[in-house]
């Protein structure tokens, strides 16, 4: 066996060790835990994205619905009252799968529209609302208070991927989706599926925007009307990086220049998407 091997093996060994006594005593918090597999990382035995999800796994544990909901002032629904050829070019444009159906109010909630379920109805002409009734799904209703892990577990039970979100009254208070759930594990999924191949920055409607990392310092100062360093640095994610002084975790906040600048997505190399807003101060 060469050193290196055998110094890896010792590594591994002395991490080992460390894990199973932790573990046979008994971490006293989450930290512990995600100290020794931090450690474990940091001698590359777990990889960067690993752990990245096994962080995200770990904060779902504390974690309620009313944090990350979509609340209802953003719910995009459809109105039992309307004909569908006026909510129609909604469903097209937002590019929403899902889609509340209210009767007289937001806080009547008679059914989930799934728009894969529409284009059966397009196809024969037979998109009305006697047709539409027949194929809408029951809504599923969660309260507010509950905690992420069980609702990931009964999404997954119940084959379900929405619900709506309800206050002490009984009343809307917003939705929630298994994407919604699993963008805290994972990161968000939107740098993958959600941008334009030409597009490096991309308004989310609730006055934060998702930004490629690699956005040229250019575009992002001419986009938000910033006056950023375009010597120093070529991207924002140069400049994020700098104002850290660290590689950041995903979760991290920096403010800088009238802004507020989020990790989204970054691994232990680069980081890859922020979330920008506006900053209160």
């Amino acid at each position: 066996m060469s050193d290196d091997q055998s110094s890896r093996s010792q590594g591994n060994k002395s991490w080992l060790e460390r894990i199973s006594q932790a573990f046979s005593s008994g971490p006293e918090s989450v930290e512990d835990v995600l100290e020794i597999l931090r450690d474990a990382e940091s001698q590359s035995i777990i990889d960067a994205d690993a752990m990245s999800i096994i962080e995200g796994a770990m904060q779902v544990i504390d974690m309620r619905v009313d944090e990350i909901m979509i609340p209802r002032s953003q719910m995009v629904t459809v109105k039992a009252s309307q004909e569908p050829k006026e909510f129609l070019g909604e469903i097209i444009s937002s590019a929403h799968s899902r889609f509340p159906v209210i009767g007289d109010s937001q806080d009547d909630v008679i059914g989930i529209l799934l728009a894969k379920d529409l284009l059966p109805l397009a196809l024969n002409n037979e998109v009305n609302w006697n047709r539409i009734r027949e194929i809408l799904r029951p809504p599923t209703f969660v309260p507010e208070s509950k905690r992420l892990n069980q609702l990931l577990k009964e999404f997954k039970e119940n084959r379900n991927h929405m619900a709506i979100v309800v206050d002490e009254y009984g009343g809307t208070a917003g939705l929630i989706t298994i994407e919604d759930v699993l963008e805290q594990i994972v990161g968000e999924i939107e740098d993958e599926h959600d941008f334009d191949e030409e597009t490096n920055i991309k308004a989310r409607g609730d006055g934060t925007f998702a930004v490629k990392a690699a956005t040229s310092i250019e575009d992002f100062n001419e986009f938000f009307q910033t006056d950023l360093d375009e010597e120093e640095f070529d991207t924002i994610g140069g400049v994020v990086l700098k104002e850290f002084g660290h590689l950041p975790r995903r979760g991290e906040t920096v403010e800088f220049g009238g802004l507020r600048f989020t990790i989204a997505n970054a691994d232990n190399r680069v980081i890859r998407l922020l979330q920008v807003n506006r900053s209160e101060s």
